[in-house]
């Protein structure tokens, strides 16, 4: 059963958390090539760590639509905190066959503000997105997200949101511990 997470008061108040998300704009990328470079995010994102090239050439081709993810910036009181991705599964056809569910969508993020770890923002920032994004596209009617099986304090996050354990698969970028998450389980 998914923990309720806190969204937008119903009397129209700000959000308590502060969370709003923004496509990600070429600007931005000099902040996420840091981002990648701090050691609680490169542990898990190695594959994206290099020089600003690189970074940027790979970030660019989602911004400008030449590849098939959906890159945001995530903002906590404004302030830029961290990224978020969603892409639907079925466009990576080595993933699809792993996953197996038609209509879903992945997602991948991370806080990249080291004095914001560790403090409950991580399951608010998952609610949020999933409502605002993912689950905002009537299309998409099961969410998966595959955290490497030793990152537990992301488990745990996704696991408050109410994500399960789907599958323990090696893939061609490593292991990863699928979970997911239906839009039913998350509109309960």
């Amino acid at each position: 059963m998914p923990v309720l997470i806190p969204t937008a008061p119903k009397d129209g108040r700000r959000d308590p958390a502060g969370l709003t998300f923004r496509r990600l704009r070429r600007p931005d990328l000099r902040l996420v090539h840091r981002w990648l470079h701090e050691p609680h995010v490169a542990r898990w994102w190695y594959a994206d760590v290099g020089d600003f090239d690189e970074v940027s050439s790979k970030y660019s081709a989602y911004i400008e639509d030449r590849e098939p993810v959906e890159p945001y910036l995530i903002l906590h009181d404004e302030r830029p905190v961290g990224y978020a991705q969603s892409y639907r599964v079925a466009d990576d056809e080595e993933y699809a066959a792993l996953v197996g569910i038609e209509d879903a969508a992945g997602i991948d993020l991370f806080i990249g503000e080291r004095d914001l770890l560790y403090k409950g923002l991580g399951p608010r920032i998952i609610h949020r997105f999933l409502q605002e994004v993912v689950f905002a596209d009537g299309s998409i009617g099961v969410c998966i997200i595959d955290p490497e099986p030793g990152n537990t304090a992301a488990i745990r996050a996704y696991r408050k949101v109410g994500f399960r354990h789907l599958a323990s698969a090696d893939t061609s970028e490593g292991p990863v511990y699928l979970m997911k998450l239906s839009r039913e389980e998350f509109s309960a």
